[in-house]
């Protein structure tokens, strides 16, 4: 994943100690709901839901719209959050430190076609709702909650 300049600045004064971050992830479905937008992440080579860190100044959706273009050449647009949610804190390779609070955006894809748009990418592709390939249990359980009209996720008391 390619770092911010606004980070690289943050971690030249605190090193690799834990920095909280904001972080948009985007659900992206078809036109018709079916299929769901996914890439192969160059970091891990694992498929996963299509996000990122917003810009200073940048409204979160704005920031879904805009990774999803980055990273896959695709024009959507949000169509609800689905869940806001502090996630467990991540170490990077190289000892970086994050904690993300992320917002999750159900996204309707209304254009371009889905293609390695950036070097985060090593592969773009659509896939069936039924028949997705493995991901992380928490990308599964955000795609399940973008195909329900259940309201907006958060855990109101921890």
């Amino acid at each position: 994943m390619a770092t911010p300049d606004f980070i690289r600045t943050l971690r030249a004064s605190a090193g690799h100690q834990l920095l909280w971050l904001p972080g948009v992830t985007a659900i992206v479905l078809d036109e018709d709901g079916g299929r769901v937008l996914l890439n192969r992440r160059a970091d891990t080579r694992r498929w996963a839901v299509i996000g990122g860190i917003p810009d200073p100044g940048e409204e979160p959706a704005a920031c879904a719209v805009r990774e999803v273009f980055e990273e896959t050449a695709v024009r959507c647009v949000p169509e609800r959050v689905l869940s806001v949610q502090a996630l467990k804190p991540v170490t990077y390779e190289n000892g970086d430190v994050c904690q993300y609070m992320d917002i999750t955006f159900r996204c309707r894809a209304v254009g371009g076609e889905a293609r390695v748009n950036d070097d985060e990418s090593l592969d773009v592709a659509w896939f069936p709702v039924d028949a997705l390939p493995e991901l992380d249990a928490w990308a599964v359980t955000r795609i399940k909650q973008a195909l329900s009209d259940a309201p907006t996720w958060f855990d109101p008391m921890s």
